[in-house]
């Protein structure tokens, strides 16, 4: 019997799926060539082991920048390059680019380095500890240069007292049943307007295509 992750969040399900087509899957047959890759914000909170606005942002901001950077076309996993505005330990950019890296193939020293000089995934995703912003990525297209930038303000959400009140409670797992599904409630709920109803919160993304970039000479990541 085949098996599944259950979810505890109906609005899982909602999100819309990100399309991409994987050259390496197809040239090692793992897919035939007409197959996409699918895939759901759910497989990002099995990459985190958790959902929450961290995440939900990293999903959302990949899934924005590939919109922008191939329009119609279907995105190419393995040809995007990233940048992401910090080092690994700097705000949450350590565990968002593994979400990031899920969705683009995009991977520091430790990625795949290809078949005779093709289909590498090493060396494609840069943390710049020289220049740190908040929550700022930078996604561009190996084949063409297209480059964009997303920056990510969550701070653009309304905020609710109560959680001030339960967070404490919740994380000395002093909290009772009703705080907690008041917490849950709470915490998914920002989870949900990330990723379902970002059009209703001006400023929480902000994109800004960028002409000529260049990558900066910078070390990738030890990821």
């Amino acid at each position: 019997m085949k098996k599944t992750t259950v979810w505890r969040q109906e609005f899982f399900e909602k999100v819309e799926p990100i399309s991409l087509r994987e050259p390496l899957a197809h040239i090692l047959g793992a897919q035939d060539e007409d197959e996409l890759f699918i895939i759901n914000y759910t497989d990002a909170v099995l990459v985190a082991g958790h959902s929450c606005p961290a995440v939900s942002g990293a999903y959302k901001v990949t899934q924005k920048a590939l919109k922008v950077l191939y329009g119609a076309e279907t995105p190419v996993r393995g040809q995007i390059k990233v940048l992401i505005k910090g080092g690994p330990e700097d705000l949450a950019y350590g565990p968002q680019s593994h979400v990031i890296s899920l969705i683009t193939g995009a991977a520091g020293a430790t990625g795949f380095k290809g078949l005779g000089g093709r289909w590498g995934r090493n060396n494609r995703l840069f943390f710049d500890s020289e220049d740190v912003q908040f929550n700022t990525f930078i996604f561009q297209r190996e084949d063409n240069g297209k480059a964009v930038q997303i920056t990510y303000n969550p701070q653009a959400l309304p905020g609710d007292p109560r959680m001030n009140d339960v967070i404490p409670l919740v994380m000395r797992g002093s909290a009772t049943k009703e705080q907690k599904e008041l917490f849950y409630s709470l915490w998914q709920g920002n989870v949900k307007r990330i990723l379902l109803e970002d059009e209703k919160y001006p400023g929480l993304f902000e994109v800004t295509e960028l002409k000529d970039f260049k990558f900066p000479a910078i070390k990738t990541s030890a990821y």
